[in-house]
């Protein structure tokens, strides 16, 4: 679906048919992470990631922190491979594991 941002994410829904007026982020989100808005689609950089990444052992936990008294917001995000672990470094490339498993089926895929 497309965000308020203007960008297609499979993580958010929104609902206005018949009167409704329903916006969500259905990113699992951190236990501590602030309440979500529709404005913070603007600086999320899930939609980026799933775009560079489909795979399905990737878990993202979106994090929203409010800057000094209140003002500004900061959304990150963190990412898990659900057959490894954590993923180190950059989110849109994966897990390394998981990727030099899918360079090897290749390689045989090829001889």
């Amino acid at each position: 679906m497309i965000t308020p941002a203007g960008v297609e994410c499979r993580l958010y829904y929104e609902d206005f048919a018949r009167g409704a007026n329903r916006q969500e982020c259905r990113a699992p989100k951190h236990p501590r992470s602030a309440t979500w808005l529709p404005t913070d689609c603007g600086r999320c950089p899930v939609p980026e990631i799933l775009a560079a990444n489909g795979s399905p052992s990737l878990e993202l936990t979106l994090v929203i922190r409010s800057g000094v008294f209140g003002l500004g917001r900061n959304v990150s995000v963190s990412a898990w491979c659900t057959l490894h672990g954590p993923i180190e470094g950059d989110p849109r490339v994966g897990c390394a594991e998981c990727n030099a498993d899918a360079d090897e089926l290749l390689r045989r895929a090829l001889e």
